[in-house]
């Protein structure tokens, strides 16, 4: 079995990067629910879209929840995970909002109605198995 290693913040943020879908983990009816999103790193923040007036979004917006991508490569046995803790809140500044409006929409969001949520990146953890670092 392979010997996971911690990664750097850096190296963390590069392989976020390179993923487009995701774990978003929040409380829902006071029960943990883990539900995928399609996201995209802006700065040093994960940014995803909820539906307004959802649960999803009720539960997510002014809690902190956690964000996971990984990959994993079973030729190989090699992969890597990266969690992100921290406050999801909507981005409102118009500035921001407008360098985010690129992220996908996932499949149960409604485009024309989704609202763009961050989750900075202050609790970042990142471990690599089954080869070099990136």
């Amino acid at each position: 079995m392979a010997k996971a290693e911690v990664l750097t913040r850096p190296e963390c943020l590069t392989l976020l990067g390179s993923q487009n879908l995701g774990r978003v983990g929040a409380s829902i009816d006071a029960l943990p629910v883990i539900l995928p999103v399609h996201f995209a790193l802006v700065g040093q923040a994960v940014v995803f879209r909820t539906n307004p007036g959802s649960r999803f979004d009720a539960a997510t917006l002014g809690a902190v929840v956690a964000f996971q991508a990984d990959r994993y490569e079973p030729e190989s046995g090699s992969g890597w995970s990266v969690l992100v803790q921290g406050v999801a809140t909507e981005i409102d500044d118009p500035e921001r909002r407008r360098r985010a409006e690129w992220v996908p929409v996932t499949w149960w969001d409604d485009d024309a109605t989704s609202r763009l949520v961050q989750i900075e990146a202050t609790q970042l953890s990142g471990r690599q198995f089954g080869r070099a670092r990136p």
